[in-house]
């Protein structure tokens, strides 16, 4: 492998991918439960959204370098602008090439599951499209970086939450359910919590460079108890989800849950911001593995 391909894939920060596609997952476990559900279709919205996760990935390493927020006081791995890696201008080429790669995927995927005969629903997954190019880009980079301003949480779970599952769930079947509102809410809440590790992480730094998110308005301990709320917001969601009849009819549905018990006691232990971190893995993987889980079970109860 060339030096710079591995410093793109450096870049595109391949650890933050699971979490990017837990949500295309579990809204395609619940067409699988529909029984309207597309191979074809699966794939390329996993490839939209992994997509839109390396532009966001890119984005955030050029907003947080030309900003001077990563720097060797921040306790995260090390950037490739921070450690001179690529060139600022090269990154910004990046970004455009990702945002073209990434609406073309986009645009393939609506073709092949509305084509031209759902025009309005198809121009209202376009702007969702171009919503979730905006967001990947807009929350580091910029004077009005929302990311600087406290927004990434709300974005973070709309995007990761209500429409990659619900928007990969109508692609499928072409039709919603309160089900499936549910369970993007706890894939949206699951994804917020990642985000929220790594803000509490880096709470000091961000502080510095004034990157007020929620975590730095609200202090360390308040955004502890602000993370069990959300864990245990999504474990409810999680269930509502799968439907509480069929969790009763299925017991084994619980397992969904213990990753969550795992992660919060955990938690539990931390005294330093850097105890975060290895955390921010444990709980990314985790949110993969209960949309793995909700996939396999549903594909059993076939």
């Amino acid at each position: 492998m060339s030096t710079s391909l591995k410093i793109w894939l450096s870049a595109a920060r391949l650890r933050t991918l699971p979490v990017s596609v837990a949500g295309i997952i579990s809204g395609n476990a619940m067409a699988i439960k529909s029984g309207l559900f597309s191979e074809s279709v699966f794939v390329l919205s996993l490839i939209t959204a992994i997509s839109f996760q390396i532009i966001s990935n890119f984005a955030n390493d050029y907003g947080d370098g030309v900003k001077g927020t990563d720097n060797e006081a921040r306790l995260g791995p090390e950037r490739v602008l921070q450690q001179g890696l690529l060139s600022p201008a090269a990154l910004k080429k990046g970004i455009l090439v990702a945002a073209v790669i990434s609406l073309c995927c986009a645009g393939l995927l609506i073709y092949v599951t509305l084509g031209s005969e759902k025009l309005m629903i198809s121009l209202l997954f376009i702007f969702l499209a171009l919503g979730a190019v905006w967001a990947a880009i807009q929350y580091t980079v910029g004077k009005s970086a929302y990311g600087y301003a406290g927004w990434g949480d709300v974005f973070v779970f709309l995007f990761f939450g209500w429409v990659s599952v619900m928007g990969s769930f109508y692609l499928q079947t072409q039709s919603l359910q309160y089900s499936v509102f549910f369970l993007g809410t706890a894939m949206g809440l699951l994804s917020t919590a990642v985000l929220n590790l790594n803000n509490m992480r880096d709470i000091t730094n961000d502080k510095n460079f004034q990157k007020n998110t929620l975590v730095v308005r609200m202090g360390s301990q308040n955004a502890k108890i602000y993370h069990f709320s959300i864990i245990l917001a999504s474990g409810l969601f999680l269930l509502l989800g799968m439907g509480i009849d069929w969790a009763l009819e299925h017991p084994f549905s619980v397992l969904v849950l213990l990753p969550l018990v795992f992660h919060g006691l955990q938690v539990m232990k931390v005294k330093t911001p850097k105890a975060y971190d290895p955390l921010l893995k444990q709980l990314a993987l985790s949110t993969f593995f209960i949309a793995l889980l909700i996939w396999v079970f549903f594909f059993i109860d076939l």
